[in-house]
């Protein structure tokens, strides 16, 4: 017998019919964000280059775009794979692409629409430039710099400065500029912190930005920044470029970070649920609802309820414990909103998020790049 997962909701559905669990989208919340991003940054010529890890989707990625964003990043060859398809005409693979059947997809891609990608090795760089004049096409590259989250990323200053002449000795390679992403700051609570490892990060990519001018290496981008600390990168006089992916949904753990004056700070709103069903009530002090560790994810912490009077206390494979404090609610059937710890792999567990507005589900887009993961 042939099977097709069926879709969750379908267009004009109240919430209630809304089959569980779901990846829920507040579309208002979710435009509101768009908004608020472009607000943020009117007074600046920098550019946005959102990440699609955030929502692996390219009807999202498509409304980032007619926002003004120039093209998006994407973390593996196949996002970008499904980006293209998806109609965005412009990918940052924000990674290193190592292998060389990777690379040949990487350099096939790039004769379909705008590619670039990481470097920070030399042997790397051969590979690339080898994969690139067998095609006969040319492929941008970024140089990666460590600028303090210890992951990948070549030392900046001198190092960086050699692999960008040895990117210009390459015909099939063109430089095009530093990533510099301090991706450990976006979830350090206290401002002042965050600030100081921004500050630290833009002084690096200062120093090699110099070396390169000295060897006469015209650098075109500086790309980086994410949703915890973007103000900061694009107010530097450094960075051409910024990269926030959660920004559009949000989770528990950014609503953990605080502002100056110690309150969360409440930029975006949180559009980003996963709805459920309490499947089991009986306690009068304990519900569960069919969501667990295979609905959401909990390496950032467990998720929120966000209905007041119950918390989530713990999950299991498909079922999530809620400690309930008004006894009146969550009764069985009941279906309540979830707010994830972590939004990028939360979202990388469904196949379909549901938009709605008010009570009434608008559309349901496909997570095209779910599972995209080499």
């Amino acid at each position: 017998m042939d099977f097709t997962l069926p879709r969750p909701a379908e267009p004009g559905m109240t919430l209630t019919d809304v089959d569980t669990p779901a990846l829920l989208l507040d579309l208002d919340a979710f435009d509101a964000n768009l908004d608020h991003l472009d607000a943020s940054l009117e007074t600046s010529s920098i550019q946005v280059r959102p990440h699609s890890k955030s929502h692996k989707c390219p009807e999202i990625a498509l409304r980032q775009m007619a926002h003004g964003a120039v093209g998006v990043c994407c973390q593996k060859v196949t996002e970008a794979e499904a980006m293209v398809a998806g109609g965005i005409p412009n990918v940052l693979v924000s990674n290193q692409v190592v292998g060389p059947r990777k690379i040949e997809r990487l350099v096939a891609l790039a004769q379909h629409a705008r590619v670039s990608v990481l470097v920070d090795d030399a042997a790397n760089v051969a590979a690339l430039n080898a994969a690139a004049l067998d095609a006969g096409t040319t492929l941008d590259v970024l140089i990666e710099i460590d600028v303090g989250a210890k992951r990948c990323g070549v030392e900046p200053g001198k190092p960086a400065a050699a692999l960008a002449e040895l990117i210009n000795t390459s015909d099939g390679l063109q430089f095009r500029g530093i990533h510099a992403y301090q991706g450990a700051a976006q979830h350090v609570r206290s401002p002042g912190e965050r600030r100081a490892l921004i500050e630290r990060a833009a002084q690096l990519v200062r120093e090699t930005l110099t070396l390169l001018s000295a060897k006469g290496i015209s650098c075109d981008i500086v790309t980086g920044a994410g949703t915890g600390t973007y103000p900061l990168e694009a107010s530097s006089g450094v960075y051409t470029e910024l990269q926030p992916g959660s920004y559009i949904f949000m989770d528990a753990d950014y609503g953990r970070n605080i502002d100056d004056d110690g309150k969360p700070i409440h930029e975006f709103q949180q559009s980003l649920f996963i709805l459920a069903t309490v499947m089991s009530r009986t306690s009068p002090e304990r519900a569960v609802v069919d969501a667990g560790l295979k609905a959401l994810s909990v390496d950032s912490g467990l998720p929120v309820v966000a209905e007041s009077g119950a918390e989530y206390l713990g999950a299991s494979d498909e079922h999530g414990v809620l400690r309930v404090h008004d006894r009146s609610r969550f009764k069985l059937g009941d279906k309540i909103r979830l707010v994830p710890g972590h939004c990028d792999p939360t979202v990388n567990l469904y196949d379909w998020i549901v938009g709605y507005r008010g009570d009434t589900v608008e559309s349901v887009w496909p997570i095209v790049a779910r599972g995209a993961l080499y």
